[in-house]
């Protein structure tokens, strides 16, 4: 990826109860697949990072820092997201660049 940009999709629930009532089958296999999406990307070198707040009220978002040739190519990595595609999560794209990042991994 010599040319990548960053970018950052943003995604929040579709249905808040999820995050206070829990998932409903189809939103916690979409949420399974979502993590192993991300993982295979990040194992790829695609995704820089990728977490979520903790809240649980309609505040409460998840972000995913990646690299992409182009926006459209960024736009289908969002679009490709499972719980974009399940309609559990919305998204949001933004161009984005890391001004500054630790060099060691936060758990």
């Amino acid at each position: 990826m010599s040319d990548a940009q960053q970018y950052l999709y943003l995604i929040q629930p579709t249905r808040m109860a999820m995050l206070t009532d829990g998932p409903t089958p189809q939103e916690d296999e979409a949420v399974s697949q979502h993590f192993d999406y991300l993982k295979a990307l990040a194992d790829r070198g695609t995704v820089i990072l990728a977490g979520r707040t903790l809240n649980t009220d309609e505040s409460s978002f998840g972000i995913v820092i990646f690299k992409a040739e182009s926006e459209e190519a960024a736009r289908a990595v969002m679009n490709n997201d499972p719980t974009v595609q399940a309609g559990v999560m919305r998204a949001r794209l933004f161009p984005y660049r890391i001004a500054l990042m630790a060099d060691r991994e936060v758990h």
